[in-house]
């Protein structure tokens, strides 16, 4: 794994703040929270999290940080190493139903950040823009371990019925949309040639 998901050692109070901003950044959003808000939920003073933290833009960089280390963690535990590449591609859809189901209600954190985060200078949008990096090399890997002719091809349109279906669910209300997504994925590995798992 990159960097971005190392998780900084926090003091008890580093993390109270870390969770709480969490919680408010992903379900108010990041510009609508200010940092009297957090430091009153997390118990502590705005100096607390300013001396923890250095700045608000630290703050987020350190809840996308987090919330993609959950994720990807989440993602790893639905895998089973011993699975064929396209079993474990189809897993990916199967863990995306299930995290949406608990875990993203307001879509996806790193998406709802880069739209909120105009700034293009903004480390918050660097750190969505690596998670999405990721998650298209991902596919694009357990492409090539299929023996697709185009995994490059594949993984980036795999990718793109990933956060499809993220869209879908939050937006259209299609509760089903990652299981619909990885039925579109079966057929797209036939297509390129990949046997059944």
């Amino acid at each position: 794994m990159t960097g971005i998901t190392e998780a900084p050692r926090l003091t008890p109070a580093a993390r109270r703040v870390l969770d709480v901003a969490t919680e408010l950044f992903y379900t108010r959003g990041i510009n609508t929270v200010g940092m009297e808000l957090v430091a009153e939920r997390a118990g502590v003073t705005k100096k607390t999290i300013y001396d923890r933290f250095g700045s608000k833009q630290r703050l987020v960089v350190a809840y996308l940080r987090a919330r993609d280390a959950r994720w990807r963690d989440f993602l790893a535990a639905h895998q089973d190493p011993d699975a064929s590449p396209r079993a474990r591609i189809g897993a990916t859809f199967e863990a995306l139903d299930a995290w949406m189901r608990q875990e993203n209600q307001r879509g996806c954190a790193m998406v709802n950040a880069y739209a909120e985060l105009s700034d293009p200078e903004h480390p918050g949008r660097a750190v969505a823009e690596e998670q999405k990096g990721w998650l298209r090399d991902l596919y694009t890997d357990l492409a090539r371990e299929c023996g697709a002719t185009a995994p490059g091809t594949l993984g980036s349109v795999l990718a793109m019925l990933h956060e499809g279906a993220v869209v879908a669910r939050n937006v259209t209300g299609e509760a089903d949309a990652a299981l619909t997504a990885r039925a579109a994925a079966d057929t797209l590995l036939t297509a390129h040639g990949v046997p059944d798992a």
